[in-house]
């Protein structure tokens, strides 16, 4: 195998990694020894090596950076400078209840350039004949379902099972994540009291407050098609720091700004 053909695959498999929801990094050495060498990382070394000592260094700088580094030069030592070229995850989206909004947002979230993950432990509910092209179906409860997934800030959370056997399970495991954004379906009332069960059971009103609930932005939808795009017009909004009102309404909005 040359050289270009090795360092293609680094590239392909940092893509590859990215797409399944992970952060990848292809280190270079550009001053040093030996100079070009190339490997790859995640919260690992997953292909290739610069040295013992630098691929503990640039572990070490991706750590500092809570696994979501940025791309730039980093310097070990006197003598040896790494450039990090870091492939983002591809955005995700986590859906926890095999409802019938669920089936709306997966196609939808998929148009967006989504990989959708469904999951739901009610086997008549969680098949293949209801999601037939959803990226990842899971017939588990919460805590088995988080056991297999892989998050990262790139990852949105809806929480639509309307059952709290599933539903809090679900929110719980997901407060412990980094996910951008966290959402469960309900009325205000029931997201409420549900809230009240979280305290009680020891969240933090700190990580309450992560929680979008009623889920979704305010636009009247009744049908699960309109709940759907409800819920990703907040997502979308979460994701960009915006609050989600009409741009008619936000100065200097016909300006673009």
């Amino acid at each position: 195998m040359t050289d270009g053909q090795r360092s293609g695959s680094i590239y392909d498999e940092a893509r590859k990694l990215a797409a399944e929801g992970r952060v990848a990094v292809v280190a270079t050495v550009v001053d040093g020894e030996p100079i070009g060498i190339k490997a790859l990382f995640t919260d690992r070394v997953v292909q290739g090596s610069l040295g013992d000592d630098v691929d503990q260094a640039v572990l070490q700088a991706i750590r500092e950076t809570d696994g979501t580094p940025t791309s730039g030069l980093i310097s070990v030592g006197e003598e040896t400078r790494v450039f990090l070229d870091v492939f983002e995850p591809s955005p995700q989206l986590i859906i926890f209840g095999a409802v019938h909004a669920a089936q709306a947002l997966d196609w939808f979230a998929r148009k967006l350039g989504y990989r959708v993950v469904v999951t739901d432990a009610r086997r008549a509910l969680a098949t293949r004949e209801r999601f037939p092209d959803t990226d990842q179906l899971l017939v588990a409860w919460p805590d088995e379902a988080y056991e297999q997934l892989t998050i990262t800030p790139a990852t949105a959370i809806a929480i639509l099972s309307h059952d709290p056997k599933f539903d809090e399970p679900a929110l719980l495991g997901a407060l412990k994540t980094n996910a951008r954004y966290i959402g469960a379906v309900g009325s205000r009332k029931t997201n409420q009291e549900r809230r009240e069960r979280l305290k009680a059971a020891g969240v933090s009103d700190e990580q309450i407050a992560r929680i979008h609930g009623p889920i979704g932005l305010n636009i009247g939808g009744s049908t699960p098609e309109e709940m759907a795009i409800s819920i990703l017009a907040e997502i979308i909004a979460v994701t960009h720091g915006r609050d989600g009102r009409s741009l008619s309404s936000v100065q200097g909005a016909i300006r673009g700004e």
